[in-house]
């Protein structure tokens, strides 16, 4: 399965989710599918979407969050899935595209192509709900029920090494950020 046609299939859900994404390849793809305010992509912070994911999950406990990471940004930072399954936020879903490589930054193998399990990861540090799937009705699938389980899940997406063929995005990454930020105003609950 290929990482574009995997948020192509769920693009249409993204809309009303919180989406934290990491840049390379993931934002890169997610953009030219299309942008929307309610997507926020984090630059020079390679390991910290899950975390910043989390922050805006329990602040927002309202809204779904959805994290975009990939397998060499989620092994910088293995301690966050302890801090997730710590908190716990039943409105997060934690998906991570694993190609086996930091495509972004040169396609060097990361642990995952010598048999590192991210999902058996997730789960031995307490994310009650994880899965690893390989096509893409089965990603489609586990997606869909994440989103309606109302509980933190960890999925893992085998995908291949393939990426755009560039990773600049015509986004400015400050307009990103205030765009973000008051997409979040707009959505407060009434009061």
């Amino acid at each position: 399965m290929r990482r574009r046609d995997a948020i192509e299939a769920i693009y249409p859900e993204l809309e009303r989710s919180v989406v934290v994404t990491i840049m390379g390849a993931v934002a890169a793809e997610l953009q030219s599918i299309g942008h929307r305010p309610n997507f926020f992509y984090l630059q020079h912070a390679m390991g910290l979407a899950s975390s910043v994911g989390l922050g805006i999950a329990l602040s927002r406990p309202e809204l779904p969050v959805v994290v975009l990471d990939g397998d060499g940004s989620l092994l910088m930072n293995l301690g966050g899935l302890t801090t997730l399954a710590r908190y716990r936020p039943r409105n997060l879903v934690h998906v991570v595209f694993d190609n086996e490589s930091l495509l972004s930054v040169g396609g060097f193998p990361t642990a995952t192509s010598t048999g590192s399990d991210l999902a058996a990861i997730a789960k031995g540090a307490g994310v009650p709900r994880t899965a690893t799937v390989d096509t893409l009705e089965q990603f489609r699938g586990a997606f869909l029920a994440a989103q309606s389980a109302g509980d933190l899940t960890t999925l893992v997406a085998k995908v291949e090494a393939v990426g755009p063929a560039g990773y600049v995005t015509d986004l400015s990454l400050l307009e990103n950020r205030y765009q973000f930020a008051r997409h979040l105003k707009e959505r407060l609950p009434k009061e």
